[in-house]
């Protein structure tokens, strides 16, 4: 057993509503808190027919609002609570008129300090995995999908935040780690008994963190604050090369901040022709944008009506899902499709300077939905912001450093 507590997620500060939900890989099935009144319970939604739907999973009683939840592949849903200092996972499933639970067993936590979340969902949706984060050391644990109850698998020095997997068999795990006050992204070998090695090394004394990876292209989402010291951008990079991370300028937003949230699968030998889904807030409000590695340009689009922010996948083809719940629509999903890829611009010329972009100028209130079109939105026009293209910077790019994943880090 290790030390670990409950960590909440993003939106449930003191009771609010639980934010977004969580899509199983292959989007075919999604797990949220849903509210009824005061209370949550929670909901399961099949993505895969010819139109989707929720089916309720209520217990006996409501749960927290920090209680997570997640899809497993074959539709049940994974639950994970706290209770009495016990982290708590069971399988929820529909049945008849009820609800069925098996439990999985618990994780005991005698040290309030620590936290204990889910990672995301892995290929396949057989197994579940959870990061425990205590005072000098981060364990992660098999919660669903092993033989005899959750199951620690790793344990390491310093505490970890993050989680992104980087293949398709649950193998190697991507972990953000402070240590001697830096943050850098190492890779985590679940089956050689969760060696370390590192994945960033951006500039010795830069915070280097990993957001999001595709496992088809490698491409790979970071944030860092190596190209400007103390100010934290996004760049990007592609696993394995000896190609820098270069930072792009048009990803800088005056006054709004973006959070990535779904890369486009299936791009096997492009990945600067992957399109990112990027989650923009603003004095505006929150909306979409979409931003390929090849173009210096964000296309923002209206989110749909009742968008729940910061969730949705890509299709192969390049259609974003965005699950969104409106008072006529408990169930939705909106399929936009972004403008296609245009030819990249030519480079600046040398020394040029590069100017911080403006947030685009949209309307406050989401776009409407079309109802008799539900869960589809017209394909809005693309924009890049006011004024021209913003020049990328003029800062040079600073290299991408992987060490051998064999190779374990003793410090």
């Amino acid at each position: 057993m290790t030390a670990c507590a409950i960590e909440p997620s993003a939106g449930h500060e003191d009771g609010a509503a639980p934010a977004g939900c969580t899509l199983t890989v292959d989007g075919a099935y999604a797990a949220r808190l849903a509210s009824a009144g005061d209370s949550w319970f929670p909901e399961r939604w099949t993505l895969d027919g010819p139109e989707p739907y929720a089916v309720p999973l209520p217990r006996n009683q409501p749960e927290e609002p920090g209680t997570e939840v997640q899809p497993m592949g074959d539709g049940r849903v994974l639950i994970h609570r706290l209770v009495a200092r016990r982290h708590a996972f069971s399988l929820l499933y529909p049945t008849g008129p009820g609800t069925g639970e098996l439990p999985l067993g618990a994780v005991e936590c005698p040290d309030d300090s620590a936290r204990l979340r889910l990672l995301p969902p892995v290929p396949g949706g057989e197994k579940a995995y959870a990061l425990a984060v205590g005072p000098r050391s981060t364990s992660v644990w098999l919660v669903a999908g092993g033989a005899f109850g959750p199951e620690r698998l790793a344990e390491l020095p310093g505490r970890c935040s993050g989680g992104v997997w980087l293949d398709r068999t649950a193998r190697l795990l991507a972990l953000d780690r402070e240590t001697g006050g830096r943050t850098k992204a190492v890779v985590v070998d679940l089956e050689r008994g969760g060696e370390v090695s590192p994945l960033l090394q951006i500039a010795a004394d830069s915070d280097d963190r990993l957001l999001l990876a595709d496992h088809d292209s490698g491409l790979l989402i970071v944030r860092s604050d190596a190209p400007s010291p103390g100010r934290a951008r996004l760049g990007w990079g592609v696993l394995g090369s000896t190609l820098p991370v270069r930072f792009p300028q048009c990803l800088r937003l005056r006054d709004c901040s973006v959070t990535p949230f779904a890369i486009q699968p299936g791009q096997m030998l492009t990945p600067e022709s992957c399109a990112v889904a990027l989650r923009v807030d603003g004095p505006a409000g929150s909306w979409i944008g979409v931003w390929r590695p090849a173009e210096r340009r964000v296309h923002h689009l209206p989110a749909p009506e009742g968008w729940l922010a910061g969730s949705g996948l890509w299709t192969a083809d390049g259609v974003l899902r965005l699950p969104f719940v409106t008072r006529d629509v408990p169930c939705g999903v909106a399929q936009v499709s972004p403008p296609a890829a245009v030819p990249p611009e030519p480079e600046p010329e040398p020394g040029a300077q590069p100017e911080e972009t403006a947030p685009p100028e949209l309307p406050p209130e989401p776009a409407p939905l079309d109802p008799e079109h539900r869960g589809h939105l017209p394909q809005p026009s693309s924009s890049a912001g006011p004024g021209p293209s913003p020049a990328p910077s003029a800062q040079r790019p600073v290299p991408l450093q992987q060490a051998p994943l064999g190779r374990p880090v003793t410090n």
